[in-house]
């Protein structure tokens, strides 16, 4: 009957631990579906980065820590509430003479129970504290949404790095395939007497070249995949495949260059800004430093005298007040003075700041639309080239299939269409990425 026991026991053991085990597993799973972007947009990468890089986390933990700062100082405003317990023996009472007689002051076991209260009335470290609270709320606020905005520049350069290495390789692929087929041809020829080996030696370098190529860019894809993850902060042994559509790649460049930018909507400014109106109340504050501290306090006491020990707590002999507490600060060595000069200088550094910035949001915007204007123009040139070129190898190679032109004018005309292809994905990649800096001269771009 023992061992019947004994059995069941150890099936209900083992159960449980299979139990905990898929639990655990379920769980675990869970926590890598989460981890894994399913549709890896560009929209969807950038909130995915926002969501996980380090940079934004901390800017948001210094919110929740400027936030219970906030309200640690705020409490100050309440009433505080004290409680105290002393206990005192004393060995040797002390003795005064009196009228010529020796008489003992005091008992030699005193203790006390003291319930003390304070409430300030005027103190210019809690009016700071209650008059910038919004705005230092406001300055967390804005450093977090700095933080994003440079995540997803960053983030959407990468990306789009990402998206013209693969073109390139998608070129590579496809030239691959051409120059196999004209290595074939030219084998086939070599083999038939029409031509010496010459044709088959650079039908051979030109797909040895572009096989070599091709490698390349995937050593890249690789090296600039793992870069946008670390970005985005994704598990570092988890594939990414980005998703996107070439065919819209040309309407993802247009952006309209007379948008004029706006200071007031670049997160630089608004945070110099939110910085002036603090330097302001901080000078409020120095000049604050003049005027009384006034507090109202009381104080519920209850004393237990006795010279037995054992009798101490028989008996007490309660002691209560009020009061109202100034204090005002006379001289202090020129201290204040200083201290608002101080202020004052401080706040004229902010406010040469932001007109910095002015000059500054001009000039990166001038600078970014310029290079957006050169990019675009070289990418029309270069997009025209490609089609160009492509016609230009149809027609070299229809001529030399029928003898009229040699293999040289092919592989010279397939190098012009390489080429072409390569420069214009290149193009796309730098105007896309000048595109991003004009938005982030405009200010538009907003997370």
């Amino acid at each position: 009957m023992k061992m019947i026991f004994s059995r069941k026991g150890s099936r209900m053991a083992v159960l449980g631990i299979c139990v905990l085990l898929i639990g655990s597993s379920v769980a675990a799973q869970q926590t890598a579906n989460d981890s894994i972007l399913q549709n890896p947009t560009l929209d969807n990468v950038i909130r995915y980065a926002i969501e996980r890089q380090a940079i934004v986390k901390k800017a948001l933990a210094d919110e929740q820590i400027t936030e219970a700062n906030i309200k640690s100082r705020l409490a100050d405003w309440y009433p505080q509430v004290n409680f105290g317990y002393t206990f005192q023996h004393t060995f040797d009472v002390p003795t005064n003479i009196i009228g010529g007689n020796p008489i003992q002051l005091g008992v030699e076991n005193t203790s006390a129970l003291q319930l003390l209260a304070t409430q300030n009335i005027f103190n210019r470290d809690l009016l700071l504290a209650r008059n910038t609270k919004a705005d230092v709320r406001k300055q967390a606020q804005q450093t977090t949404t700095g933080n994003k905005i440079d995540v997803a520049v960053n983030v959407s350069k990468a990306f789009y790095d990402v998206i013209a290495t693969e073109q390139q390789i998608k070129v590579s692929n496809e030239n691959i395939v051409r120059l196999q087929r004209s290595l074939k041809d030219a084998t086939a020829r070599y083999e038939a007497g029409i031509v010496d080996k010459t044709d088959f030696k650079r039908a051979t370098i030109a797909l040895n070249n572009a096989t070599a190529l091709r490698k390349s860019n995937e050593e890249l894809l690789t090296a600039k995949t793992e870069y946008l993850k670390a970005l985005m902060n994704y598990p570092v042994n988890e594939q990414l495949k980005i998703t996107y559509d070439s065919t819209s790649l040309d309407d993802q460049a247009q952006l309209d260059t007379l948008s004029l930018p706006d200071y007031t909507r670049r997160i630089e400014y608004q945070l110099l800004a939110t910085q002036k109106t603090l330097q302001e109340a901080n000078l409020r504050y120095q000049k604050w430093s003049y005027l009384p501290t006034a507090s109202a306090n009381g104080a519920y006491i209850r004393n237990f005298l006795n010279n037995d020990l054992g009798k101490l707590y028989n008996q007490s002999f309660p002691n209560s007040y009020v009061g109202l507490s100034l204090s005002w600060s006379i001289f202090q060595g020129g201290k204040r003075k200083q201290g608002i000069k101080a202020a004052e200088w401080q706040l004229a550094k902010t406010v040469y700041d932001l007109e910095n910035v002015k000059n500054t949001v001009n000039s990166q915007y001038a600078q970014a639309l310029a290079s957006y204007k050169s990019n675009y123009n070289t990418y029309e040139a270069l997009k025209e080239n490609v089609q160009l070129a492509q016609e230009v190898y149809d027609v070299i190679n229809l001529q030399y299939r029928e003898g009229i032109k040699t293999y040289l004018d092919v592989v010279t005309a397939e190098t012009d269409l390489r080429s072409s292809q390569i420069n214009y994905f290149n193009a796309l990649y730098l105007l896309l990425a000048s595109k991003v800096d004009v938005e982030k001269a405009l200010g538009t771009i907003v997370y």
